[in-house]
Formats: C-alpha cells, structure tokens, sequence
C-alpha cells in the first residue's frame, strides 16, 4: 500500500498507463493523488478523465487548464478549444464537467502530513488559514450558480491578498493563488506574467516557497504547475512534480511515504520536444 503524487497529465494519457506500470499501480491498496491539469493540450483530455473519475483511490486538486475546461464547456471562452472538443461533445461530457467541479483546491493529509495543491499555498496563509479560504472558494464552484463566478473568474487583480476583499474579487485571489501562482514580491505580490526558469526570473520576484516568513514550514507541499522548474525547488517541503511531459519531456510519480520518484517519457503519444511556452492563461 503506497501513496503517489503525479504531476500534471494535461491528457498525455499514454504516459500515465506507462508511468502506473512502471510503478506496479494496483487501484485496490495504493492511492494516487494528481496536482490538478489533468487536461488540456495532450491529445487524450477525455480518456484522462475517465479513468481518474473511475479511480476507487484516488486525490484530485484543480488546475487552471481544468478551470479552463469548465469555461469552455458552458461556452464562456472558446480558446484553445482543440485540446478540450473531444470532452466537450462526449456522450458523458455533463457527468464529468460536474464531477471535476467537485474537487477542492486544496488538500491535507494530517497522517502524511503533505498539503496537495496545483501552483502552491500563498506565503502569507497558515494551514488553517488556507484550508479555510480553499473551503470558501469550493463552496462557489461547487454551487448550482457556478457560472457566474466562472464569467469573472480571470484576471490578474487584486493580486496581493487582504482579508478585507470580497465578492469576485476575494474568491478571484484565492483561485489565482491555488491555480496560477508562481512568482511574487517580498510584500506578497503575486506577478502572473513570468512562466520561464528560475535563472531568467525578474530580480525583485520570488518563487512563492521562497519568500522569507512563509508561514507553512513544517508541513510538506507537492504541486504542479511550473514546468519550467524541472521538478527541483531546493526548498525544504516544497516538492515540484510538473516534468513538461507534455512538452515532449517527462511525466512523475512520486512516492509520498519516502519521496522516490519514478518517470515516463513523453514519447507514447508522439509529442515533439519543444520549449517551455505560455502555460495557458497563467
């Protein structure tokens, strides 16, 4: 019986069989928890779906390529619709719209003592205090009304939290920080323009697990999200699991008993090698 954290899918569908053979995945005794993506520009977005939906074991936070698929399927957006049609036209498409609109933001194993989240925990919030506001935000995309947040949900503002905010604006920050967040400034600012690598970062920017003062130490964080870090943060606690498999790189798994990791290549599905691009909308 094991516990194991996978970066994001983002429909590499073939890569995910690979990388639950290789680690002798059996759906009965070990869990798997995915960092949210498990859609979007991989060529098997609705297989994905379906086999994690039908997962007797499983943990699942949301990204924003899953947000994105919420806006597309009630017509919001129609960006990058490509990568999203097939899920969309599928005989059980209302099924699994309303089942991954279901799963929280955020999740905490008090036993494992590991926080699953897709882009990160905003430095400023405490475990209780993130859970908190997680539960908040749930609670909207949740509700039979959803859609209406969804036609406010983008934007870059506010981008630094206050707890005085409310309204879209407050469940606006709190998505942007669990989905998108990468970068902000020592007073917490958070900055979504910047996708790349750490070396090309701007100098007055921050990964979030770095900035001094952080309030969740003690506790272990896996997340996705940021491709471009190559899976290695060198912070205590912090564990990066987005690889770029759909860059053409690799998918991971890791281990959360004893942090092991194992990869699939990206080669299953054919997906050229290229570098690191716009991630989407943040």
């Amino acid at each position: 019986m094991a516990t194991y954290c996978i970066g994001d899918v983002q429909g590499c569908f073939d890569e995910l069989r690979e990388l639950l053979a290789i680690i002798n995945f059996n759906p009965y005794q070990d869990t798997l928890w995915f960092v949210g993506d498990l859609v979007n520009r991989g060529p098997k977005s609705l297989e994905v779906l379906r086999f994690i939906k039908n997962l007797p074991q499983k943990i699942v936070v949301l990204g924003n390529h899953d947000l994105h698929l919420l806006n597309f399927y009630n017509k919001i957006v129609d960006f990058e619709a490509s990568h999203l049609e097939a899920v969309v036209n599928a005989e059980d498409a209302a099924t699994l719209i309303n089942w991954l609109r279901m799963q929280p933001l955020m999740h905490y194993d008090a036993k494992l003592n590991y926080i699953l989240v897709h882009a990160g925990v905003y430095p400023e919030w405490s475990l209780s205090q993130a859970a908190t506001l997680a539960r908040e935000a749930e609670q909207v995309l949740c509700s039979d009304n959803y859609t209406d947040f969804l036609e406010h949900m983008y934007g870059n503002a506010p981008n630094k939290w206050n707890e005085n905010l409310q309204g879209y604006d407050r469940i606006r920050f709190i998505i942007n920080s669990f989905t998108r967040m990468r970068l902000c400034d020592a007073n917490g600012n958070l900055d979504f323009t910047y996708t790349g690598s750490l070396d090309g970062k701007p100098k007055e920017l921050m990964p979030w697990f770095k900035i001094p003062g952080r309030k969740i130490q003690n506790e272990k964080i896996v997340f996705g999200h940021w491709a471009a870090l190559g899976g290695v943060t060198n912070t205590t606690n912090v564990f990066a699991l987005d690889t770029g498999c759909v860059y053409g790189k690799v998918l991971t798994a890791m281990r959360l008993e004893d942090q092991v990791r194992f990869q699939a290549s990206a080669v299953l599905s054919g997906m050229a090698k290229t570098a690191y691009g716009s991630e989407g909308r943040g």
